[in-house]
């Protein structure tokens, strides 16, 4: 099937239940490196155990649903572009939730350039508290030429200006060379981060990081140095993808105060010199 925008922006909120389980909560905190240092402790063991608050990204995740052939989309040449998240009450370790994912806008680059697709999953325990909301954008690199339709519930978000000057705050935090392989088990089964092959088709020599988990990297540093490693004082956390992490890179993370609660940020890989996320932003209480 083609990809149609204007049904995609039209289809039904997607929605996701899930029975999470502190298991899962343990095992995402693993999948973006956690337990390396004594400090994380409560996100690793169950004896007083702490959600992370960038698994809000993963929690009543309704799976890589590009690959559905509905969609039109070929998966085979999609990045994540954008991770926008807003928490709004602190994250479970275990419980029911359930979440709805919408479509909002598409906004057509060209044949050759491709189309971006954003969509937003607002996440909810079984009480009906709203705990998140997840907006993220896909980059369609082969779906170019679509158009971008009249029946755009939004216009694209701004990028976060990043300062000039040096940063505030330096962290570098390893990734390990299986890290893409425990990370997927929270859910994102893209074949990409863990088939040669498929990386081959995409234009990588090997597979590469998920974006979500080089965000939980990057969140980690920021919970620590500016949040105290309290995971209930993350409010927002906003990033721009601009290159993939191979595992086993270091991920350097680089921090600017702007005012009373928030941070600019960027992350880049020590290895190849090179930004991997930008125009990032977070909020603390």
């Amino acid at each position: 099937m083609a990809f149609n925008p204007d049904k995609l922006l039209a289809r039904a909120p997607i929605e996701t239940h899930h029975q999470l389980t502190r298991t899962d909560t343990m095992l995402y905190a693993l999948g973006v490196g956690a337990g390396s240092s004594p400090n994380d402790l409560d996100f690793v063991y169950e004896e007083n155990l702490v959600a992370l608050p960038t698994m809000a990204v993963v929690m009543a995740y309704p799976g890589f649903i590009w690959r559905n052939p509905e969609l039109g989309a070929d998966w085979k040449k999609l990045l994540h572009g954008e991770q926008l998240l807003d928490v709004f009450a602190p994250l479970p370790v275990e419980g029911k939730l359930y979440s709805e994912t919408t479509f909002e806008s598409v906004h057509d680059k060209g044949a050759d350039k491709g189309a971006i697709v954003y969509s937003k999953r607002r996440l909810f325990d079984d009480s009906g508290t709203h705990l998140a909301t997840d907006t993220r954008s896909s980059f369609l690199r082969g779906n170019g030429g679509c158009g971008t339709p009249e029946s755009n519930k939004a216009p694209a978000p701004k990028p976060h200006a990043i300062p000039e000057g040096e940063p505030d705050i330096v962290v570098d935090l390893a990734t390990a060379t299986n890290q893409a392989m425990i990370y997927r088990l929270s859910g994102d089964h893209n074949p990409l981060h863990i088939d040669p092959k498929v990386a081959r088709t995409a234009g990588f020599d090997q597979p590469v990081l998920h974006g979500l988990c080089t965000y939980g990297v990057v969140g980690r540093a920021l919970l620590a140095e500016v949040a105290g490693n309290d995971a209930t004082r993350i409010k927002k956390l906003n990033v721009r993808f601009s290159a993939p992490v191979f595992p086993g890179e270091t991920i350097r993370t680089q921090i600017w105060r702007q005012h009373d609660g928030g941070y600019a940020f960027r992350a880049q890989v020590i290895e190849r010199d090179l930004m991997v996320i930008n125009n990032g932003y977070c909020e603390v209480s």
